[in-house]
């Protein structure tokens, strides 16, 4: 099942409420948060504070996004904000096994997080201890960017990865998708879809949601 998350780092603050219900109410049901540091990335983004404001106030699944040097250190604080997944970088990290274990002691879902740069045999030791796997698209710290092609294979290999170590792990996707890739890349196995500027970048982020949500699904018309 295809769920689609509008990434808020696109969307206009100023306006955020009015930008969180129009892509909820189309039907995106995920709302994809991402965290910087200004140091693993350089930029710098979003607190808990924000989790926190949107607890409560919207049925879409909040999904904080860990670009941060020490995810050990930020993983509690967002739990405890509202978190419903938290995903963070193995290249952040040279304890991800234990970070995956407190997101999920916390009550969360725990993702692991793999750079266009990093071979995706790297999280072979982890996929049995996360629920989801995101590949990166883009290199993060910007929105905006221009969608990896390679991103096509490697996603080949993370699907087959999955499957020999016969994981239930979900494949999330993040950087550059739009009209253009959405349906091949759920097509190839991506379940969950970040979009940031294709959605928010757009004059109405509604219809601009509840068109990638129908390419993706027209898949399984197919």
């Amino acid at each position: 099942m295809f769920k689609l998350a509008p990434s808020l780092l696109a969307a206009d603050n100023w306006n955020l409420e009015k930008c969180v219900t129009e892509v909820v109410e189309a039907g995106a049901s995920v709302l994809h948060i991402d965290v910087m540091d200004g140091h693993f990335v350089p930029n710098l983004t979003m607190g808990p504070g924000m989790v926190k404001t949107l607890k409560g106030k919207t049925s879409a699944i909040l999904d904080v996004h860990l670009m941060v040097s020490d995810p050990d250190f930020f993983v509690e604080p967002f739990a405890k904000a509202g978190a419903d997944w938290i995903s963070f970088h193995i290249e952040a990290t040279v304890h991800a096994h234990r970070v995956s274990q407190k997101i999920r002691a916390l009550g969360c879902k725990a993702g692991i997080v793999l750079n266009p740069g990093t071979p995706v045999a790297a999280l072979e030791a982890m996929i049995p201890h996360v629920d989801f796997v995101l590949l990166m698209s883009v290199n993060p710290g910007f929105g905006g960017q221009a969608f990896i092609p390679a991103t096509f294979d490697r996603l080949k290999q993370l699907r087959e990865l999955i499957s020999s170590l016969g994981s239930e792990a979900f494949i999330q996707i993040d950087g550059g998708v739009g009209p253009g890739n959405v349906a091949d890349l759920h097509r190839d196995g991506v379940q969950v879809a970040v979009a940031g500027s294709s959605v928010f970048g757009k004059a109405n982020p509604g219809q601009a949601a509840r068109e990638l949500i129908s390419l993706a699904e027209a898949v399984h018309e197919n």
